[in-house]
């Protein structure tokens, strides 16, 4: 309701559904903050692959994003399993990586992104199906690094116009 007593109309939610997580992740702090961001930006789950215990032991999500949305701790590649027809997203800086704002999201993804201190897997790099370049001249942190792709996700899928 407005402040006038009238109905407002709802926003329509995008089509499909996204994820985010990290490879072999080591810091709980990062952690909490992919899934707090993940759990804002509407992920319908989050991931770890092969992270470490003490990433996995002390979680540091303030919003209890694991309270409402599903987390996924896969010891290995192996083990990952992705709900069909989603596509898997490295989130990495490699020479053949598209740009982020040149990037068309899928609608059905999971992104995931390499360890604090070091790149995707040549293993994992090789399952994904695209990967995508925040461009800046080095590295961030892995957690900004996560909130930024969810946030060009959203704003790529929203129905206002990107500026020029």
């Amino acid at each position: 309701m407005s402040f006038d007593g009238t109905s407002l109309p709802m926003p329509s939610l995008p089509r499909g559904y996204f994820a985010v997580g990290a490879e072999r992740i080591s810091k709980s702090l990062n952690l909490g903050n992919i899934m707090r961001s993940g759990h804002a930006f509407g992920a319908s789950f989050t991931f770890t692959i092969g992270a470490s215990y003490q990433a996995l032991e002390a979680r540091a999500d303030t919003s209890k994003g694991q309270w409402h949305l599903p987390h996924y701790n896969w010891r290995g590649i192996e083990e990952m399993a992705l709900p069909q027809g989603c596509l898997l997203v490295g989130v990495e800086l490699t020479d053949d990586a598209v740009d982020l704002p040149r990037f068309r999201h899928p609608s059905r993804a999971a992104y995931v992104l390499g360890p604090e201190r070091g790149s995707l897997s040549p293993e994992l790099l090789a399952k994904c199906d695209k990967v995508v370049r925040i461009p800046t001249r080095f590295c961030v942190n892995v957690a900004i690094a996560a909130a930024i792709v969810m946030y060009d996700r959203v704003q790529s899928a929203s129905v206002a116009p990107r500026l020029p």
